[in-house]
């Protein structure tokens, strides 16, 4: 359903709670690779999806680690960008604002969003592969052609630590889960932002507040096909779209 942005501009001055949801597509604009870009390096001739598995973890550890670190070093480098400044913004002008995200990045947060929800988990945690204890690792200098280099041990039972992130596979974490669908049960608008809604079961949050009576308008660089009331769909680069929007 088409809308005038200046329509949407007034959901935006009078929602009560507004739930951003976001993807792969925000941090893009800040320079960050997406999952299925290509990589430099080393990394440009292996399997993405074989460094994203218990069972990829297991069979190589030290080249699995290594390829994390890179990604570390890659997000340190990054700072937000506009679209992650006006959400952050939004919370001085709404009385609620629930940050939802797919990313495993910190760029909300580094932005001035406050309790981001990391549905896939985050970059800079790390915890035992084996006791799941969360541990603190130090981000090492790590070429960006990539290294092989072999997980620290864990301080409790001496497993290999892993990247606090979840992998193909694995469950989403309850907390964050139960947190992003109770958001999406008491929003009434949701605003989708760089992702298609291709992933799940994260996709299924902006539905649960659509069926709860939300407004939902995806922002993304393609039209995404929406069929029903309270729902449209904005085309642009996240940052621009989010400025005129939430200007």
């Amino acid at each position: 359903m088409a809308a005038r942005p200046d329509t949407l501009h007034d959901l935006v001055e009078k929602a009560g709670h507004i739930l951003v949801f976001t993807g792969a597509g925000v941090s893009a604009e800040s320079g960050i690779a997406t999952f299925r870009d290509a990589l430099t390096g080393l990394w440009a001739n292996n399997d993405p999806q074989q460094l994203a598995t218990p069972e990829g973890f297991i069979a190589d550890p030290a080249r699995v680690w290594g390829w994390y670190q890179w990604r570390r070093q890659q997000l340190l480098s990054r700072e937000p960008n506009a679209a992650h400044r006006a959400i952050a913004a939004l919370a001085q002008r709404v009385p609620k604002v629930t940050v939802v995200t797919q990313n495993v990045d910190d760029l909300h947060e580094r932005a001035g969003s406050d309790a981001v929800i990391h549905l896939h988990g985050s970059l800079l945690t790390t915890r035992c592969f084996d006791c799941e204890k969360p541990a603190q690792v130090p981000v090492d200098e790590v070429p960006l052609d990539g290294a092989a280099i072999t997980p620290p041990s864990c301080g409790h039972c001496g497993g290999m630590l892993r990247p606090g992130v979840v992998w193909f596979g694995e469950a989403l974490p309850e907390d964050a889960w139960q947190r992003a669908v109770a958001a999406a049960q008491s929003a009434d608008l949701v605003l989708v932002v760089g992702t298609s809604g291709l992933v799940y079961p994260a996709a299924q949050i902006p539905q649960l507040a659509w069926e709860g009576g939300a407004t939902v308008v995806h922002v993304n660089t393609e039209p995404v096909p929406v069929a029903a009331e309270r729902e449209h769909s904005l085309v642009g680069p996240a940052g621009e779209v989010l400025a005129e929007l939430l200007g």
